[in-house]
């Protein structure tokens, strides 16, 4: 077995051990880390996560910024793609996404629930939820992930 294929096989299983201490770990110093997005559960094929409103978060409105729940599901949706990834695949690059807007909040804390719907050898798609404290669904978003492999040679 080339020294490739074990290094793969390798973090194939270290990625099936992944934790969600080690997820929250791995988003200190990136935008994760900090807007405060904080997961919650995981199992294979989908991540929870959610996200606390404040101030900085908010639109001039008054009102969550779009991007900064796009981010929380984008996010969520990224890391269930790497603790999903198929046998030989190293990484992925998110490739499409789209968003609806149902709601928005001004305070309290938003969740974010993600689905794998597709998990293909070349890509994943992935469905997200977001809802507010209430429990109303405030987005729903869809993303494809395109998943990377190394090259050889």
């Amino acid at each position: 077995m080339s020294i490739l294929r074990r290094f793969s096989l390798i973090f194939a299983i270290l990625r099936c051990m992944t934790t969600i201490e080690q997820l929250n770990a791995r988003s200190v110093g990136y935008l994760p880390g900090l807007l405060g997005i904080e997961f919650l559960t995981l199992e294979p094929g989908r991540l929870t996560s959610r996200l606390a409103i404040r101030p900085e978060l908010l639109a001039p409105n008054g009102y969550l910024h779009a991007a900064a729940v796009i981010a929380l599901a984008d996010t969520t949706c990224g890391y269930g793609t790497f603790t999903d990834l198929p046998a030989g695949g190293q990484n992925f690059t998110t490739i499409e996404l789209k968003s609806n807007f149902l709601g928005t909040a001004r305070e309290g804390t938003i969740t974010c629930a993600a689905t794998r719907i597709h998990g293909g050898r070349t890509t994943q798609v992935w469905d997200a939820e977001v809802k507010d404290e209430k429990g109303k669904t405030m987005t729903l978003f869809r993303c494809t992930q395109l998943i990377l492999y190394s090259k050889l040679g």
